[in-house]
């Protein structure tokens, strides 16, 4: 298959790498330094399921160079979404696949704003990865998977087709039967800590220790599952309990990517998580005081952040 990596981030460059591994005639945009180390050595790929390199088909900062892909596979992050559909809307055709797999509940939603819905699957994944260095990528936790799927849930042939691409590049992979409630689900998790690990910045072994921080993490949890229930989206009390059984488990120093992306001072995914609740909430007559707390208190700093990128 003709794959377009579009963002070679933690979760694009390690996918595109398996996917190149594999056979499949994959493009890579990437950008700066991170281009050039691809360009001169390939991609770097360590994994606690084994190393790799593997040399794209193209790698590229200009969408005009690339051969016309069958499947986009977008890596940046969510709120980079609106600029890259931009971009995008200038190759897509009728046959061509778009798939989503940045965290967020919006992403579908601003896609289509620019896009055909045709075009776009739903989709999310679960890894713990990361751009260690220009044209190297670092896999650290969980086994990779992809769960993806139609809008309407159908089992399309074209689903199946990127299914059977998958496991032949041994990428663990899930057609669901809802895929919009596997969006809200992973989303409920990476909500829950996210912004809140950038306001008291530190790991989440840490905020386990306080039960005020467990209870604040409960109400924004609790405020998510009744937004999306507004929106048609069947979250419940069990994925909840789920998502808690995962934040209990995870190594004590962890911390999610939105949140380092605050401690170091850079553009991050508030608007698109705790913001997006905010949002949808007041537009759908649903409280929701604590994500709308940690998004306020956060909310400078993430201005501070977006004008010094842009000055760059």
């Amino acid at each position: 298959m003709r794959i377009l990596i579009y963002g070679a981030g933690g979760i694009g460059g390690y996918f595109g790498g398996r996917l190149a591994q594999a056979g499949n005639s994959v493009s890579i945009i990437a950008r700066g330094k991170h281009l050039e180390a691809i360009k001169k050595n390939g991609l770097e790929v360590e994994s606690i399921n084994g190393n790799f390199t593997i040399t794209p088909s193209l790698a590229t900062d200009n969408l005009k160079e690339v051969e016309t892909p069958e499947l986009i596979i977008l890596g940046v992050k969510s709120w980079q979404i609106p600029d890259a559909a931009t971009e995008l809307k200038s190759i897509i055709n009728e046959n061509m696949m778009l798939l989503p797999l940045q965290n967020g509940a919006s992403n579908i939603e601003n896609l289509m704003k620019v896009l055909p819905e045709a075009n776009i699957l739903g989709g999310l994944c679960h890894i713990v990865s990361f751009m260690s260095a220009p044209g190297k990528i670092t896999h650290v936790g969980f086994e990779p998977k992809i769960t993806f799927g139609e809008l309407d849930n159908s089992k399309s042939t074209r689903v199946k087709k990127i299914e059977k691409v998958f496991t032949e590049a041994n990428i663990t992979n899930v057609i669901p039967d809802d895929i919009s409630l596997e969006v809200w689900k992973k989303f409920l998790f990476i909500t829950t800590i996210s912004a809140l690990g950038g306001l008291t910045r530190v790991n989440l072994g840490k905020m386990r220790e306080s039960e005020y921080l467990m209870d604040l993490m409960r109400k924004t949890a609790e405020e998510i599952k009744m937004v999306a229930n507004a929106k048609g989206i069947a979250l419940n009390d069990e994925h909840i309990k789920a998502a808690f059984e995962v934040i209990n488990k995870l190594d004590s120093k962890t911390t999610a990517s939105t949140q380092r992306d605050i401690m170091e001072g850079k553009p991050s995914e508030l608007d698109n998580f705790n913001g997006y609740i905010v949002k949808e909430g007041n537009r759908l007559g649903v409280p929701t005081p604590v994500n709308q707390f940690i998004y306020e208190c956060l909310l400078p700093m993430e201005k501070q952040a977006r004008m010094l990128a842009e000055s760059i």
